[in-house]
């Protein structure tokens, strides 16, 4: 696989290490692999989560679009720790979000995006696709396609695609490979339906990985990761 640029979806609960807030150590170990990432030669989108923050589940008697536009800005807080996380780190970095929060953070413009990108700036997109009823998986599909990536790398807080909950089920089995159709007639909670169908329909790898693994994001790149593709 032949990757020159990829959007990376880090997902809020892998930030956080599975608590609340962010994890420094978890976040400094992005910024590192980050810039190693960069030194391949490699175009890099973010997109973030919010679970770590907000979930939009969490609103039962709320009405949903409120709970969604409240975790749209909590991938924002998520994605400004990082760009400065990522700036100390002598990284050129960009926020572009899908809402518009002028004073924090440019408003996502599809060339202004790619000019960044011409000019090796790591772009990091948040409040995912600024409409409520889809995720922020549906939102680094959607940056995927729209940004011509190679792959979408999945960090997430999980090794890969089982077949079962590794957390309930010991004896749960990870795919090395999976297809998509495969993953939507199971079932199994990867992303949502409408992102798998999105990267199947643009022929788009899916690269599923923890990110706390060491050197997780170049592996994953390599296909060294020990996840899954889907594909």
């Amino acid at each position: 696989m032949d990757i020159k640029r990829i959007i990376l979806k880090i997902s809020g609960e892998a930030l956080s290490g599975g608590g609340f807030g962010l994890n420094e150590e978890i976040v400094n170990n992005v910024v590192s692999q980050i810039a190693d990432v960069k030194n391949m030669g490699i175009t890099i989108g973010i997109v973030v989560g919010g679970g770590n923050f907000w979930r939009g589940r969490q609103g039962r008697d709320m009405d949903r679009t409120v709970a969604d536009h409240m975790g749209m800005l909590a991938t924002v807080m998520n994605a400004i720790a990082l760009r400065d996380a990522l700036e100390r780190g002598k990284i050129d970095t960009r926020v572009m979000t899908s809402i518009d929060i002028t004073r924090i953070a440019e408003p996502y413009i599809y060339k202004k995006a790619e000019r960044h990108f011409e000019k090796k700036r790591v772009v990091i997109f948040g409040a995912g696709t600024g409409n409520p009823y889809f995720t922020t998986d549906t939102a680094a599909a959607l940056k995927a396609c729209e940004m011509h990536a190679d792959a979408l790398l999945l960090a997430k807080n999980i090794d890969g695609v089982y077949d079962g909950d590794p957390k309930v089920n010991k004896d749960a089995k990870k795919f090395d490979r999976i297809s998509y159709l495969e993953v939507i007639n199971r079932g199994l909670t990867v992303m949502d339906k409408t992102a798998l169908t999105m990267c199947m329909e643009n022929k788009i790898p899916i690269i599923t990985f923890a990110l706390t693994e060491k050197n997780s994001i170049i592996n994953a790149i390599k296909n060294q990761s020990g996840g899954t593709i889907i594909s």
